[in-house]
């Protein structure tokens, strides 16, 4: 048997993990043909054919699932043997790799990170903005960030933030050519802006006022699936929005939009950051832990969606 080289099994494990040569190479900042290369090599050291490569798709051979079943163990303890090491410096280093919705990574996950990247600069950042629910560990992210609910059970969770309050709002443009709604009910006679999740099923809108709550399937001409084109469509007077309210505020301060049904507003928890149990974080992980630790929300921030 030729001589393997460590790092090639960690390239073998890189592409299955993200489906591919490309998406592989540009996580590691490499070419694809590198890539190829190193995978070539290490089937011919081994003997045997590790991937299926076609012009469009690759997928992992028996043989090759099999290796990979008993080197996941093994390339995580030599990746934790690494962050010991690093451990010693003065400074954290390394990677730290975030899975989020798009609005916690507006208005608590870049904020945050702009000021913990200026305290730890041997740190590298990678937030992926993402609505699914994901395996994270899977997909290689240090953690994650969800509601509690959407959190399996072998994960730690750090509330990150304060409660989540909805916002409907509207331009005032349209309340003026078709009436400002007084109930949720009142709704149905409207054209709101329905939001559609990227599993397919469209956001219905919560609302709440002391002890009753109600659910509203909004009926509308326009669908959408994000909160900043929800809110460019009620800027344009194309409708009622429902947005939670950091999106919001800017506008409602300027009077651009204007808030409705405002004893109606529902709250929520506050999002989670989340990171696998069953493995110690990294180093750069661990001093994101601190830094949250030790953070103190500002009493007139809240967190969206």
């Amino acid at each position: 048997m030729n001589q393997l080289r460590l790092d090639s099994f960690d390239v073998f494990a890189a592409i299955v993990r993200c489906g591919g040569f490309r998406a592989a190479a540009l996580e590691r900042g490499v070419s694809s043909s590198a890539l190829s290369q190193t995978i070539n090599a290490l089937e011919e050291a081994l003997g045997i054919r590790l991937l299926n490569r076609t012009t469009r798709s690759v997928s992992v051979t028996e043989a090759g699932q099999r290796l990979l079943d008993r080197l996941g163990p093994a390339l995580s303890d030599i990746r934790l043997a690494i962050t010991e090491v690093d451990d010693l410096r003065d400074s954290p280093s390394g990677t730290l790799r975030i899975n989020a919705p798009a609005p916690a990574v507006d208005h608590l996950l870049c904020p945050l990170l702009f000021d913990f990247m200026e305290l730890h600069p041997a740190v590298n950042i990678e937030i992926v903005s993402d609505a699914a629910v994901v395996d994270i560990v899977a997909l290689g992210f240090d953690a994650g960030v969800r509601f509690g609910k959407q959190l399996a059970q072998d994960m730690i969770a750090v509330p990150l933030g304060l409660p989540l309050r909805y916002a409907i709002v509207a331009a005032p443009s349209y309340l003026e050519r078709y009436g400002r709604p007084l109930t949720p009910h009142d709704l149905v006679r409207h054209d709101c802006i329905r939001r559609r999740f990227p599993g397919g099923r469209l956001v219905s809108w919560k609302f709440q006022k002391g002890d009753e709550e109600m659910d509203v399937s909004p009926a509308g001409r326009l669908t959408l699936s994000s909160a900043h084109n929800e809110l460019q469509a009620a800027l344009a007077g194309r409708g009622i929005a429902h947005v939670f309210e950091d999106y919001a505020r800017p506008h409602l301060a300027d009077g651009r939009l204007v808030e409705i049904l405002c004893d109606w507003s529902a709250t929520l928890p506050s999002w989670f950051l989340y990171y696998p149990s069953r493995r110690l974080p990294g180093a750069a992980m661990r001093a994101f832990l601190n830094y949250l630790h030790a953070y103190r929300w500002p009493a007139t921030v809240q967190t969206s969606a």
